[in-house]
């Protein structure tokens, strides 16, 4: 039976990402926690796009581009707190309120990466078929590299990483990553996924 903090965690990593962030700015476990389930760098993409080589992706991308930052939508629109342009890294950097943040982008918040480490697993989970987060390799904190908008690079390779800005180079070679991966689109889970490969780590 999973502990009822451990289904506090569970229910957290299915809110927006700005509960998250306060969570994880806030919290400061007295033990180990077990879980958290996360979307990582963010997203560059009109949900249910239909591909990378379509024209009309890239255009809505371009307008939807020239609003994302703008204060007001940052602030009352939940998805623009993840749009993640890796062509303007600096207008990203200096204009996202979460997702820069939140990813120690602009600076490096000690008790983000503290409380991120205090977890005994951080579970991601990749939805290979998935039509609403773009790049999908967001998902296992993967991204674009930086300056176009093709070409994906894994967790590993990224500065975030090398750096080690949020503690996730020490966790992985501490073995505390765990990197899932099912077929299916956004969110699409069986019961009995969930409970075989999931819950296992909430016990």
């Amino acid at each position: 039976m999973a502990s009822s903090s451990s289904l506090w965690l569970l229910a957290l990593a299915f809110l927006p990402g700005s509960c998250a962030s306060l969570a994880l700015g806030h919290l400061d476990p007295p033990a180990p926690l077990p879980l958290v389930i996360w979307h990582g760098m963010g997203v560059f993409g009109l949900p249910r796009c239909p591909g990378e080589s379509s024209h009309i992706c890239d255009l809505i991308r371009k307008t939807l581009n020239a609003g994302a930052y703008n204060k007001a939508i940052q602030e009352r629109l939940v998805q623009a707190e993840y749009w993640h342009d890796p062509i303007k890294e600096d207008i990203y950097r200096n204009h996202s309120i979460f997702l820069a943040d939140i990813n120690q982008e602009r600076g490096v918040n000690e008790s983000y990466k503290k409380n991120l480490m205090a977890l005994k697993k951080f579970v991601m989970v990749k939805f290979l078929n998935d039509s609403i987060v773009d790049p999908v390799d967001s998902e296992w904190f993967g991204f674009y590299r930086s300056g176009q908008a093709k070409e994906t690079i894994p967790l590993q390779e990224s500065t975030l990483y090398t750096q080690d800005r949020l503690g996730l180079k020490a966790m992985d070679n501490a073995g505390q990553l765990v990197f899932l991966a099912l077929e299916g689109d956004h969110l699409q889970l069986s019961e009995a996924w969930f409970y075989a490969h999931i819950i296992p780590f909430l016990e």
